[in-house]
């Protein structure tokens, strides 16, 4: 039997256990080399997992609020208490608090909505290179392959082509910078047909770039200089249903940094050009030394 790819790795990471009624519990990556902490990301999608499992399947998920309270054990599962606030006729919200070594790490609430039609607009889609001439990401960072120890060339379950310059590119780059970045991203294979999973993917991806919008005017580059970063807060609003395993543009920019802290925004559009999930994260960023 082969090896599971990143992207079944990724599949299985969502795949909570369910230990007792509205109680589950999240997995840690194996493959990966363990980090100081566990990526916001993952945490962020298993509790939304855990709140999807207790919503009935005509209720897609269309926000969701999140605090990360304190820097996750990567040794340890993660256990997830969802509670349930309110089923109403066309709304349900539930509230779930991550938990490690008997303190919260992570505190989301999510609210879900039966498919109803309405007034419909959105902001066009930037016009950008198509995702399929643009080189991955191991291509793009391989000048730098001395610096980054490996880390670019690890198998992902996400593959990531980069529109605009990515921090450590921009950081080598003289004069001013703006604070946007543009991506291309989709699941890595092809995920199954179970919409609750795709927007979980995307929530997990949604963590991986967004607060490098914050660094870009600074010309830091988070493994290249003495700056520490750390999600503080995420909200995502889900806007029409889509797929993780198809292209998928990530726009990102950064309106303030402030007190150590900064602000990133993100919109992401199916590559058809749909408005389908707004993204917001404020996060720590001291510079270090």
């Amino acid at each position: 039997m082969s090896d599971p790819t990143p992207l079944e790795r990724l599949v299985d990471l969502l795949d909570l256990e369910q230990i007792e009624v509205d109680i589950f519990r999240g997995k840690q990556p194996t493959m990966e080399p363990l980090g100081i902490r566990v990526f916001g990301g993952q945490v962020a999608g298993q509790a939304l997992v855990a709140a999807g499992r207790t919503v009935p399947e005509d209720r897609p998920v269309h926000s969701l609020h999140a605090y990360f309270l304190r820097p996750g054990d990567p040794s340890v599962p993660i256990v997830y208490e969802v509670d349930r606030i309110r089923d109403g006729r066309s709304f349900t919200t539930r509230r779930v608090v991550a938990i490690q070594h008997g303190k919260a790490i992570f505190h989301l609430s999510a609210s879900f909505q039966v498919l109803e039609r309405g007034l419909e607009h959105h902001r066009p889609m930037p016009v950008v290179p198509p995702p399929d001439g643009l080189p991955t990401l191991q291509e793009r960072m391989a000048p730098w392959r001395h610096e980054l120890d490996g880390w670019f060339s690890r198998p992902r379950p996400i593959d990531i082509r980069y529109v605009t310059d990515p921090p450590r590119v921009l950081r080598d780059q003289p004069g001013p910078k703006e604070a946007q970045s543009r991506v291309w991203m989709r699941a890595d294979g092809t995920l199954p047909d179970d919409p609750l999973l795709h927007v979980c993917a995307v929530t997990f991806a949604s963590d991986m770039t967004l607060l490098d919008s914050t660094l870009l005017t600074h010309g830091l580059a988070m493994g290249q200089d003495p700056v520490m970063l750390a999600s503080l807060d995420h909200a995502m609003w889900f806007h029409q249903p889509f797929r993780a395993d198809q292209w998928w543009l990530y726009s990102q920019d950064s309106p303030r940094t402030i007190g150590n802290r900064g602000l990133a925004h993100g919109e992401i559009y199916t590559q058809d050009g749909q408005l389908a999930v707004t993204v917001m994260q404020e996060g720590l960023m001291r510079v270090v030394g």
